[in-house]
């Protein structure tokens, strides 16, 4: 038995897959404490795990991202810089304080941290004697710095061979200096005034800086790297918990009426203005012989300032695990969590995004060939028709989602993650008996 903790920010696609991974370790006889916000308390308590509180300071939850009224009026790279620094650098002296207080109150075994809590930091760059192993899991694409891919945040796709190689190269040093170099000198300036070294890698290659850097994804949704780093694991995808105790919709039954279903949804980051994707796409399909289900993300469906076609249907959730079977092709806005559980399912993607990792999701989508990327987070109602009608009607795109959901049909993540912490715990252990 273990002592473990498990540090996330609240924000469902944070939270959510750490939760599963929670769940397993407690169900094998760890003890887990999870370090997330109280609203999730019920859930942490329900799965036998105990919660530590994350307070709102130190948090980042659904909704933030999109409600913060300095962010309207920024756009691309001001915009992304500002989230970074605002969000996940800003609360990072008081994430460090909380777990301060905890490995000072626990003797764990390890930590899983989401590697959005910049708050492990100052701890990864001090000697590391009595410190844990640290596990980073990832949230969203690896976006570690690499010679056979562009700068991470631009949604480039790799380029080979010598000149791509100089092309990545030159790129990438742009982009630390210049354009995300406000966010690394913002972190840089955090642990200055918190009195610890400084970052050795680009802030967003902080998570190498962990024992084993744990990517929720296959290979074959990921470019390829000759310069991986060994500390770096694909252990396929990790989902939140199946539903449990769901009321479905009275139109449910709709669904299985022979027409295709459309499935539209702006996730639980970036939905505050529905105008920007699942209206166009209502309006895409008017008329057209397909069901469309909409989903909000949680905003209430009243949100939705369009007169609503007989062929659509909306909700504020459906649980992707019970949704995903009847879908034909699901338009996105790029949230990685869901782009996955549609892949894992088999089904061909629409996506248009442009905000936090929206761009990196989507050039994936493109570039496995399991659907159309389309470069914007504001598409138009043709341009959406068009791809809609492009990957419902091409068999290559449904095919190479099919692809994809065998190879991660062939992974357990919660499993390969439980292996990976069994692997650091004993390198610890042959450590302090050394």
């Amino acid at each position: 038995m273990a002592e473990i903790l498990i540090a996330g920010l609240s924000a469902t696609g944070h939270i959510s897959p750490l939760l599963a991974v929670a769940g397993s370790l407690v169900h094998r006889g760890d003890r887990v404490t999870v370090l997330t916000s109280p609203r999730h308390k019920s859930k942490v308590t329900a799965l036998g795990a105990r919660l530590y509180s994350l307070p709102p300071d130190a948090d980042l939850a659904d909704g933030q991202v999109d409600e913060h009224p300095r962010r309207a009026d920024l756009s691309g790279l001001r915009k992304l810089n500002f989230d970074l620094t605002e969000f996940f650098v800003g609360p990072m002296p008081r994430q460090a304080a909380i777990l301060n207080e905890l490995f000072a109150q626990n003797d764990f075994d390890a930590v899983i941290v989401d590697s959005a809590f910049f708050g492990i930091l100052p701890f990864l760059l001090s000697p590391r004697a009595h410190v844990p192993p640290v596990l980073a899991f990832t949230p969203m694409p690896l976006m570690i710095a690499s010679r056979d891919t562009g700068p991470a945040g631009l949604g480039m796709l790799p380029a080979a061979g010598s000149l791509g190689r100089l092309r990545n190269r030159s790129l990438t040093k742009f982009s630390h200096s210049v354009l995300l170099g406000p966010t690394h000198r913002a972190a840089n300036r955090r642990l200055d005034a918190m009195n610890a070294p400084r970052l050795p890698v680009f802030v967003l290659d902080a998570g190498l800086l962990a024992d084993r850097y744990i990517v929720p994804t296959v290979p074959a949704f990921d470019y390829p790297r000759s310069d991986l780093p060994a500390q770096v694991h694909y252990v396929g995808a990790v989902h939140p918990l199946p539903a449990r105790s769901f009321h479905l919709p009275p139109w449910w039954q709709e669904l299985g009426g022979g027409r295709p279903v459309i499935h539209v949804t702006q996730g639980t980051v970036d939905n505050a203005d529905l105008s920007r994707l699942l209206e166009p796409t209502i309006e895409a399909l008017r008329g057209e012989d397909v069901t469309v289900v909409a989903t909000t993300g949680g905003r209430a469906v009243t949100d939705i300032k369009m007169p609503l076609p007989s062929n659509t249907y909306v909700s504020e959730y459906i649980p992707h695990d019970l949704l995903l079977t009847k879908v034909d092709v699901m338009v996105s806005n790029g949230g990685y969590g869901g782009v996955q559980r549609a892949l894992c399912a088999g089904v061909p993607l629409v996506v248009a995004g442009d905000t936090e990792d929206k761009p990196e999701v989507a050039a994936r989508v493109g570039w496995s060939g399991a659907g159309i990327n389309l470069r914007t987070g504001t598409p138009s109602s043709r341009a959406l028709r068009n791809a809609i009608t492009a990957v419902l009607h091409t068999p290559h795109y449904r095919n190479s989602a099919r692809n994809l959901q065998t190879a991660f049909a062939q992974r357990d993540g919660v499993a390969e993650i439980a292996l990976l912490l069994d692997e650091v715990i004993a390198e610890r252990r042959t450590r302090v008996r050394l």
